[in-house]
C-alpha cells in the first residue's frame, strides 16, 4: 500500500538534510511504529505519506501512485482515505463532541441520514457516548484525543497516521488510546504510529522502524525502543 524508494528530503535554503535515502513498504492492515528523538524525521515522514511535502529525492507510492508526481486533484483523493491524529488533538473548539464528528462527514459529503447513524455509533465505541453536547473544553485530555480518534475515524479510513498522538497524555490515557488504535487495526485499518514513548513501543510488540538524523538505522518485525 506503501512504499518509500530511496527517500531524501532537503530543506532550501538551509540545506538541512531531514530524511536520507529511506526506503521501507508498508502493507495493508499492518501496524508500523517509526520511533526516534525529536528531530529524527518522524513528522516530515508523516508529511510525506500525507503528500502536504515533496521529497526531494526519491520515490513515494501510495496505493501504487507515485505521489511525488501525482496532481494536487489525486493527492486530494488519496487523502480522502487517510484518517489523522495529532498530538494537539486539532478538535473544534466552539462545536459540541457530536458537532466535531458530524462536521467532518458533512465536509467528505456525507447525507444528514448517515451522519445521525454514525455519530453516535463512534461515540459509542470510543466511550463518549454521555458526552455528545460537550465542548472540548469540558473533557479531560484523554477524552480530548479520543474525540481526537472518533474525527479519524468516522470516514472509515483505509490509513491511520497517528503523530504523537499521547505526547500530550498520562500514562493510563496513553494506553488508552493506543488500544483503541490496535481495535481499529485489527478491523483492518492500517495503523502508523509515529513515537518516541518508549513504553508504548516495548508493550506494543509490533513492526518498528527507527530513524536517527534523518537516517533509517533497523527495521525490526517485533520492534523494541533502542536508541
Amino acid at each position: 500500500m506503501i512504499k518509500f524508494n530511496n527517500v531524501t528530503k532537503i530543506y532550501q535554503p538551509s540545506g538541512a538534510i531531514v530524511l536520507q535515502n529511506i526506503s521501507f513498504e508498508i502493507k495493508d492492515g499492518e501496524f508500523v511504529s517509526f520511533i526516534g528523538k525529536s528531530g529524527a524525521g518522524k513528522t516530515t515522514l508523516m508529511r510525506l505519506i500525507l503528500g502536504i511535502e515533496k521529497p526531494t529525492f526519491g520515490e513515494i507510492y501510495i496505493d501504487q501512485v507515485n505521489i511525488a508526481k501525482a496532481s494536487l486533484s489525486k493527492i486530494q483523493e488519496l487523502r480522502r482515505k487517510i484518517g489523522c491524529i495529532h498530538q494537539d488533538y486539532k478538535l473544534l473548539s466552539n462545536k459540541t463532541v457530536y458537532e466535531n464528528i458530524a462536521y467532518i462527514m458533512a465536509v467528505e459529503g456525507k447525507e444528514t441520514e448517515e451522519i445521525e447513524v454514525q455519530v453516535p455509533s463512534i461515540l459509542e465505541v470510543i466511550g463518549l457516548h454521555e458526552m455528545t453536547s460537550k465542548f472540548p473544553g469540558e473533557l479531560s485530555g484523554g477524552e480530548q484525543q479520543r474525540l481526537a480518534v472518533a474525527r479519524a475515524l468516522v470516514n472509515h479510513p483505509q490509513i491511520i497516521i497517528a503523530d504523537e498522538p499521547t505526547g500530550n497524555l498520562d500514562p493510563y490515557n496513553s494506553y488508552e488510546v493506543i488500544s483503541l488504535l490496535e481495535k481499529i487495526n485489527k478491523n483492518g485499518s492500517t495503523v502508523i504510529l509515529a513515537t518516541h514513548n518508549r513504553e508504548i513501543i516495548n508493550k506494543l510488540g509490533k513492526r518498528t522502524i527507527t530513524l536517527e538524523n534523518g537516517k533509517m538505522l533497523r527495521d525490526e518485525e517485533y520492534g523494541r525502543f533502542i536508541i
